[in-house]
């Protein structure tokens, strides 16, 4: 058996920050330490955080402030705000990590896949030719070229430069 290293997410494995009883969606932004969280943007009515699982490299997750899992629920102004921030989201990855396409989508409930079904959030991975490989396959391993941080910098400072705030 072949071994993979990535000693840098230990960090991530033994963090504190996964231990809640609460929402993650509402306890973050409530903390207000955004390099901590991994927020990279904050609009009026959402934000913009870091998958910390990702599926690739700047895969992030636009999040409402508002607590619900009801799609149905979602006020018109909130709405607006989420889509506005992925198209600003959209421009940041182009800017930063020039992918060649995106999957921009929402798990709804639990059974379509949602890890945190109680708080909607729509998510953003950036794609590139050939970022599928044998690994995940033959050795159940994704492999994360830059460390959470490194991209967390990257884009906020894009968003700030583009967007403020």
């Amino acid at each position: 058996m072949k071994h993979l290293w990535a000693p840098w997410r230990m960090k991530y494995i033994l963090d504190e920050i996964d231990k809640t009883d609460g929402c993650i969606f509402c306890e973050f932004p409530e903390a207000n330490d955004d390099s901590k969280y991994l927020i990279v943007y904050r609009s009026e009515k959402c934000f913009v955080i870091l998958n910390k699982f990702p599926y690739n490299n700047g895969h992030v997750m636009v999040v409402p402030y508002l607590h619900t899992g009801d799609f149905l629920q979602v006020p018109d102004d909130i709405l607006m705000d989420m889509q506005k921030t992925i198209q600003k989201t959209i421009q940041v990855m182009k800017n930063v990590m020039n992918p060649h396409a995106l999957n921009i989508g929402m798990n709804l409930g639990r059974i379509a896949g949602a890890g945190i079904d109680e708080h909607l959030h729509y998510h953003l991975v950036p794609r590139w030719d050939g970022d599928t490989n044998f690994m995940p396959i033959i050795a159940d391993t994704k492999v994360i070229s830059e460390s959470l941080e490194a991209t967390w910098k990257k884009m906020h400072d894009e968003f700030q430069r583009l967007f403020g705030k």
